[in-house]
């Protein structure tokens, strides 16, 4: 049965229902059919035989089986006044639209990715949002609100037309992140007097050349220790040297030698800030580590197993899934944040916006090869996994963190922190926490570059969304206005807690019916209820986004907020993040702006540009530069920047960064790409300035 909702919580349903319908264009009980859903089966409208089983209860109290509506969307029925038949063949958006495109009368709702329903809206099988904009007041004040939003939609420059509505996986917030075995640093660097270990390695030869200076001061705006300001710190090169010059100075030492190296280094180039707790450089709210600190920190691990995991190895930095390209990309992400290199964490595929306003192709500039040349110096020296390095497909995340074998890699928060309830053994102190993001020189047009925190990975626009079928459409003008909206709803405040969460019998409420909620990144949101949180461990081991889309029905389009998911997060996870999210509302961690900043290198770029069919067609035919070709983040492809970490530029047959930023440039079509899609950039902006 049912779960019995307070009269208040209930009469305040009621009137949202009534209200969302109210002055509905459309008959009740329009039947909308929906080819939608999020890449499987499992994450449809509906249940499928695997999660549902002989029938599954949920929080709400209702059994559901196979076929059956998944909350989300039996409520979205009662709110709407129509009725949701699934047409969702399991596909991701691409697949899914490539199934339906020479079908469209048969559904009315379908899913794809953005440049393929703009090109099918052009020639008139999509319908075009725009026209529509008197039906969509929530939709149309989001868009108004991030104008980078509204030019990733937009589909052709003259008329202004949208030919989907987008899915934000998060919006205007941190993506990925560095992790790391917290402990581990602190076991190193923390305490008074010298480290002394009874057993140690030998750090390896020195490979790695210093990229910070060597001399002079660099100061960084950083957060308190407690958060709750802002204060300067400096980096005293005079007084301290650059610590990787020193110890390759040094050459090959003990693991022990190396860490009091690194301790009179933080003592001296911060003149004692951090004190006795040196680990706080690292994974305090207060860190300003840079990666010439990480490389120092990195030898520190790899020569100390016997005093972090009591064997003879361990291994630095390494990824999610060493033999999956999807993940090994991962590495060249986490070398832009390093090194201070813009486009290798684009929203769409590695161009960025420069100073002058223009866009920039980061496979065409020196600094993206520097960049993977020093990663590959850091190879060579042991800092990066064996099973990177071999591509071993056997070797996963869980299997480092389980059995101590790894000490740090850049991935997604919630999802890798779980592993602290899952692998770790916290009553030992074991920990795996996001830490700040590092320290580097960024050109962002000041006079000398400057030095700071920036990250690139800030959430947009994801290339997926629905559309609406122009057949059907035309066929039922019902059909049109109960998907216009479906769309709008979504993007109506409540509309975007339901999306996220669920009904609100997934939500914790106040004995008047009102929301729970708590303060996150500075907005108040609702907190989960009891019931659901034990609900996700139990189903999906706490997996937010695998929860909600499984067995919610929600996070499947439109808006995501992350609030739910920080919930979700252990409590590890949450106080990394937590730090993180401090510094960006101090302003101490920079990232791109959902907006025409006035500096354009703060500008995000577009996740879609406006080209036509014609120069899609010519990109195309770029097939180095495909997603498919030398640059391919895909689990089975292959990517020339990961090559090059792990063998160097003779691995693409290139001698140098120059060589290969010439090669994409002239041999592989990049000179021609950037061309169409600056003319692209171009046509949006001069669209943009015409809505001012």
């Amino acid at each position: 049965m049912k779960r019995i909702l307070s009269l208040a919580l209930a009469l305040a349903m009621l009137l949202s229902m009534t209200a969302a319908f109210a002055d509905a264009k459309y008959a009740e009980g329009t039947v909308l059919r929906m080819a939608t859903g999020y890449n499987s089966a499992k994450t449809g409208l509906t249940f499928d035989a695997d999660t549902a089983g002989e029938g599954i209860t949920l929080a709400d109290g209702v059994t559901y089986n196979t076929g059956d509506l998944k909350p989300t969307w039996v409520e979205l029925e009662k709110i709407l006044g129509v009725k949701f038949e699934s047409k969702y063949q399991g596909n991701n958006a691409n697949k899914e639209f490539e199934y339906w495109k020479e079908r469209l009368g048969e559904v009315d709702m379908v899913s794809g990715g953005a440049a393929v329903l703009s090109e099918y809206g052009e020639v008139g099988s999509i319908v075009n949002l725009a026209e529509y904009m008197d039906e969509l007041p929530n939709f149309k004040a989001y868009l108004d609100a991030n104008p980078i939003v509204r030019l990733s939609i937009t589909g052709n420059t003259k008329t202004g037309a949208i030919y989907f509505s987008p899915y934000f996986d998060g919006v205007n917030d941190i993506e990925r992140m560095p992790l790391m075995r917290v402990d581990w640093v602190q076991k190193l660097l923390d305490g008074e007097g010298e480290f002394a270990a009874e057993a140690c390695n030998n750090t390896a030869a020195p490979v790695y050349q210093p990229f910070m200076p060597t001399s002079g001061k660099v100061e960084i705006e950083t957060p308190t220790l407690d958060g709750t300001a802002t204060e300067m710190v400096t980096k005293d090169y005079d007084a301290a040297g650059n610590i990787v010059a020193k110890m390759n100075e040094k050459g090959a030492m003990s693991g022990v030698e190396a860490v009091n190296m690194l301790r009179a280094y933080i003592d001296t180039a911060y003149n004692g800030y951090y004190g006795t707790a040196r680990s706080n450089l690292f994974i305090g709210q207060n860190a300003a580590w840079d990666v010439d600190e990480l490389v120092a920190l990195l030898r520190c691990v790899v020569a100390n197993p016997q005093t972090l995991n009591g064997t003879d190895t361990v291994q630095g930095l390494f990824c999610r899934e060493d033999g999956n390209n999807q993940r090994r990309v991962d590495m060249f992400r986490l070398a832009g944040t390093l090194f201070g290199v813009r486009g290798l964490e684009s929203r769409q595929d590695y161009l960025y916006v420069g100073t002058d306003g223009e866009l920039h192709d980061a496979r065409q500039e020196e600094a993206a090869y520097n960049a993977m040349a020093k990663m590959h110096e850091m190879a060579e020296e042991g800092l990066i996994s064996k099973g990177f390095m071999d591509s071993d497909p056997d070797t996963k995340t869980d299997v480092y963190l389980e059995n101590d074998l790894g000490f740090m890699h850049y991935d997604y928060n919630q999802t890798q922190t779980l592993y602290n309830e899952t692998k770790l053994d916290k009553a030992a102190g074991e920990k795996y926490m996001a830490v700040m993001v590092p320290v580097s020189r960024w050109e962002d047009g000041t006079e000398g570059g400057k030095y700071m925190r920036f990250t690139e990975s800030w959430r947009s626009v994801k290339t997926d969304g629905w559309g609406i079928s122009k057949a059907s459409a035309d066929a039922n003008p019902d059909v049109l206005h109960a998907a216009l909206a479906l769309i709008d709803y979504a993007y109506s405040e409540k509309g975007q807690i339901l999306m996220s969460y669920g009904p609100d019998v997934f939500i914790k409420t106040n004995a008047d019916g009102s929301y729970v909620t708590f303060n996150f990144n500075g907005k108040q949101m609702p907190e989960i209820a009891d019931a659901t949180r034990e609900e996700l461990w139990a189903k999906a081991s706490g997996n937010y986004t695998n929860y909600a889309r499984q067995f919610l029905g929600s996070t499947l389009s439109f808006v995501k907020s992350q609030a739910f998911e920080y919930q979700c997060t252990c409590d590890a996870g949450r106080e990394g993040a937590g730090y993180i999210s401090t510094a960006i509302g101090l302003g101490t961690i920079k990232h791109p702006e959902l907006a025409l900043a006035e500096n354009p290198w703060y500008t995000s770029v577009p996740t879609v540009l406006p080209n036509t069919k014609v120069e899609n067609d010519e990109l195309n035919s770029y097939t180095e530069l495909t997603a498919n070709g030398k640059f391919s983040s895909a689990k089975g492809g292959e990517n020339v920047l990961v090559n090059i970490i792990v063998s160097g530029f003779g691995a693409e047959g290139f001698t140098d960064a120059a060589t290969s930023a010439a090669t994409v440039t002239d041999t592989w079509a990049g000179f021609d790409y950037l061309l169409l899609k600056q003319d692209a950039w171009t046509r949006l902006q001069d669209y943009y300035a015409t809505l001012q």
